[in-house]
């Protein structure tokens, strides 16, 4: 008997162990009746939807799977594809949320989540306290006299404090969840006054070094969980926009240690090299293309990123290719390129201080706005400061290029173009072309080339290109 009653209970243990995998989140949305709805998450700044519900006639739903939801901040969307709050799915994965989408957030319940009724009361809080705030700066527009704008100054830093305290007690008590690896999140590091800084003695980096060195201070770059939560992405983009030196080679470093750390998690080394790659395949500043290089040959090319499909890992292997030979402070790649009489004029045949490439195309309206005012500062400005432009025709025929040349006196140019019999041989022989060398995808671009034909700067307007030719003149002077 005891052997049949032990078996049984194995068997209820397994039921229950099985009733418990997955997800089940039971839905109760008045006033909807009929009309799906979705079950949505966070991905960085990108909103997904993971699971929809077919409501019925009571306003009740169901999301349910198999497999358990990865953890991290979710939302709930209407029929009409609104957002209507937002819950938290973690080790809780079988609950039941009700709530009145005409009174939100006040009406939103959970039945059977800790994580999420811990969370909303936090978030009723919060917009409580984040109204009298609001309040208090409306007041603070106002004010006339310094005791009333010190009172309200006092006041909502004592309101900002307060929701510091709750979530500092929220943390105390649930160390582990992922409402308090949100705040962690969401917390900067605090820099020391003065009087307690290391000799205490004024160091005008101090500050800075200290929230550098402390900005990461407990958030867990194994914990996949950052991935899906509107929070952590912004915190790495205030990290490598205000803290990080916008050089390369920072930059490098910096994110080489965070995938080194995040690769113990699949998820969070996607997360992050999705993100640097996104970030600088195509970056905001000259010279950054360098990160996606380096991203390309430690990590991409050695096949870490199988994640990665087929046709986009094909992207990256072009746009690699096209940048390795154009970074900045490498010998730019020769053009052996044809003027209009035919004669061979090649790039390095240029004897001049800088020379200018600019690659455009005479039927492209931008080169026809932006060619003429490269050849005005060329002729005020440039030839005297030692300037030569090598001008490329792209694309839009001969006859063309040597129209919009006559039209506009672009005298003093080497004006060449590159031959089809060139362009044959070329690709005949499997070698990379002007337009791959070059990453010339659009038209006009500037390159600008030292005395040795170093590339200095890339893809700039022509007034930057000047602001660059003035400072490495300066610098001449100055050695």
């Amino acid at each position: 008997m005891s052997k049949i009653l032990l078996s049984l209970a194995t068997c209820l243990c397994l039921i229950q162990a099985q009733a418990q995998s997955g997800y089940s989140i039971r839905l109760h949305l008045k006033p909807y009746t009929g009309g799906k709805v979705y079950l949505g998450y966070y991905y960085g700044k990108i909103k997904a939807l993971a699971d929809s519900a077919q409501l019925d006639g009571n306003s009740d739903g169901l999301f349910s799977g198999k497999d358990k939801l990865p953890g991290g901040v979710y939302f709930i969307v209407s029929p009409s594809r609104a957002i209507l709050f937002e819950l938290l799915i973690d080790s809780q994965q079988h609950f039941s949320v009700a709530a009145d989408t005409t009174n939100l957030p006040a009406s939103v319940v959970f039945t059977g989540s800790t994580d999420n009724a811990v969370f909303q009361a936090y978030t009723r809080y919060t917009a409580q306290k984040g109204g009298e705030i609001t309040a208090a700066q409306k007041d603070l527009s106002k004010v006339h006299t310094h005791a009333d704008s010190t009172r309200l100054r006092d006041k909502m830093k004592q309101l900002n404090d307060e929701i510091q305290k709750y979530r500092e007690d929220i943390t105390a008590r649930y160390p582990t969840s992922l409402l308090a690896t949100l705040f962690q999140v969401l917390k900067e590091p605090v820099v020391p006054p003065a009087a307690q800084q290391p000799g205490s003695r004024h160091d005008s980096t101090f500050a800075y070094r200290y929230f550098k060195s402390h900005y990461w201070d407990g958030i867990d770059f194994t914990d996949e969980r950052l991935t899906r939560t509107p929070v952590f992405e912004p915190r790495l983009d205030k990290y490598f926009r205000d803290l990080v030196p916008p050089e390369a080679d920072s930059i490098e470093k910096e994110s080489d240690k965070m995938l080194l750390e995040g690769r113990v998690s699949k998820p969070m080394f996607q997360y992050l090299m999705v993100y640097f790659v996104q970030k600088y395949v195509n970056p905001q500043y000259m010279g950054q293309d360098a990160v996606f290089v380096h991203l390309f040959d430690k990590y991409i090319n050695a096949g870490e990123t199988e994640f990665f499909t087929e046709k986009y890992r094909k992207f990256l292997n072009d746009r690699a290719y096209s940048l390795m030979a154009n970074l900045i402070g490498q010998p730019a790649p020769n053009l052996e390129m044809v003027d209009s009489t035919g004669a061979l004029r090649p790039l390095y045949g240029m004897d001049a201080k800088f020379t200018v490439i600019c690659f455009w195309d005479p039927t492209c309206s931008h080169c026809k706005e932006t060619v003429p005012k490269v050849d005005s500062i060329f002729k005020a400005k440039w030839q005297k400061e030692g300037v030569k432009i090598y001008g490329v025709m792209v694309d839009g025929g001969r006859e063309n290029w040597l129209q919009f040349i006559k039209d506009h006196n672009l005298t003093d140019w080497t004006h060449v173009y590159e031959t089809k019999e060139h362009q044959d041989a070329t690709e005949k022989a499997g070698q990379p072309g002007f337009r791959q060398l070059y990453d010339v995808y659009e038209t006009p671009i500037l390159y600008l080339l030292d005395k040795d034909k170093h590339i200095i700067a890339k893809k700039l307007t022509y007034q930057q290109l000047d602001e660059v030719i003035n400072l490495k003149l300066q610098h001449g002077k100055s050695i």
